[in-house]
């Protein structure tokens, strides 16, 4: 199932490794082969990237970054084709995300000797960015095909867990869950309180939006370090935040 109505589709720069993700989670839906298998392998090429970084394999780093990016939409799709939501994978997905990228930015901080306010501003940047691209598309979702199953705009308590499910495992996922994205999740959300409120948006702004999607940050980050630029990313993704206020106002002009 499609997250998105035919009419709201848009090209989406952060989701490239999609049409692959489809290909692997085709080869593994008859298989006892689990979402949650694939997003804890989506964690092992992240640590592998970070471990590329300090042996100084920067272009394999790079495709492991990229390989990141294609399994991190793949157990999604995974569960769609199998059609087994489930909160715990959601979490899982998302705590995972949000520590790598923090190995990710302070691995690139240590390694180019960047002090330790700028490697934390650059994180701050890189979570901010996810996270408005994240709260708009999550909204575009539940206009286009109504209540989305596993994604909500505002995540204010732990959701009844699915069949299958412990409710126990699903509340402790929701507390680190929320603990880690909350300051990041209400800043967005009072920078653009009333973005649920309306049912514009059109195909062009998401797709502007979309370059603060993970999958473009993750690209990003792996075009630097195969050019041998790595001290340019936390440098590039701190200036790469003037586009939220831009994004923001063109979104309110949208009405």
């Amino acid at each position: 199932m499609s997250k998105l109505a035919p009419e709201d589709k848009f090209i989406d720069f952060s989701d490239y490794g999609r049409p692959i993700a489809k290909w692997i989670a085709s080869l593994l839906k008859n298989t006892n082969a689990t979402p949650i298998h694939v997003t804890l392998a989506f964690g092992v090429s992240g640590l592998l990237a970070i471990y590329s970084i300090f042996e100084d394999y920067l272009i394999a780093a790079g495709l492991f970054l990229i390989l990141k990016s294609i399994l991190d939409a793949a157990d999604g799709e995974l569960s769609r084709q199998k059609n087994t939501p489930s909160y715990v994978g959601r979490y899982l997905d998302s705590i995972l995300d949000i520590i790598l990228n923090f190995l990710f930015i302070f691995t690139f901080g240590f390694l180019t000797s960047s002090p330790v306010w700028l490697t934390i501003l650059a994180f701050v940047c890189v979570q901010l960015q996810g996270t408005l691209y994240n709260y708009y598309y999550v909204i575009l979702r539940n206009i286009s095909i109504g209540a989305d199953q596993t994604s909500k705009v505002f995540e204010q308590k732990a959701p009844l867990a699915f069949q299958g499910e412990s409710q126990k495992v699903v509340n402790i996922m929701f507390f680190i869950f929320n603990v880690l994205y909350g300051f990041f999740d209400r800043l967005i959300q009072g920078l653009d309180a009333n973005a649920h409120r309306s049912k514009n948006y059109p195909n062009w702004f998401m797709s502007f939006v979309s370059i603060y999607g993970l999958g473009f940050q993750l690209l990003i980050m792996a075009v630097l370090l195969a050019l041998g630029k790595m001290d340019f990313i936390i440098p590039f993704f701190i200036g790469y935040s003037v586009l939220i206020p831009i994004m923001i106002i063109i979104r309110k002009t949208l009405k």
